[in-house]
C-alpha cells in the first residue's frame, strides 16, 4: 500500500505561501525561497519588537528633556526630584504631558522641587 501526503504537504507549503504574501518574484512563488525569505521576516520581526520599546522610550526622553529644559532644568535633575519627591510618573505619561499641556508639566517640575 503506498503512503499519500499530499493533504499535509500541501498544507504546510500553503501555511508558508501564505506568510509570503505581498512579496514579488520566486520570494513569492518557489517554496525554498519563500521558506528562507518569510524565516529572514520573522527574525527581524522579532527583533523589531524589542527595538520598538527601545526607539519609544529614547523618543519620550527626548521629548522630556526638551520640556524640562524650557523649563530651566535637565533632563538627570528633573528624574532625580521626581525620584525624591515620590512623583511616580513614568517617561510615557511625562512625554505626554510635556507634549499637550505644558502649564500641567510646569507644575511636575515645581513639585519635583528641583532648582533651575
Amino acid at each position: 500500500m503506498r503512503v499519500k501526503r499530499s493533504v499535509p504537504s500541501r498544507a504546510r507549503r500553503k501555511k508558508w505561501l501564505s506568510l509570503a504574501k505581498g512579496y514579488r518574484g520566486p520570494r513569492r512563488k518557489l517554496i525554498k525561497n519563500v521558506k528562507e525569505t518569510v524565516e529572514r521576516a520573522l527574525v527581524f520581526a522579532y527583533a523589531g519588537r524589542k527595538q520598538r520599546k527601545r526607539d519609544f522610550r529614547s523618543l519620550w526622553i527626548i521629548r522630556i528633556n526638551a520640556a524640562a529644559r524650557a523649563a530651566g532644568v535637565p533632563y538627570g535633575k528633573l528624574m532625580h526630584g521626581l525620584k525624591e519627591a515620590n512623583i511616580e510618573l513614568d517617561r510615557k505619561a511625562l512625554a505626554y504631558i510635556a507634549l499637550t499641556d505644558g502649564d500641567a508639566f510646569a507644575k511636575i517640575v515645581e513639585a519635583s522641587g528641583v532648582r533651575s
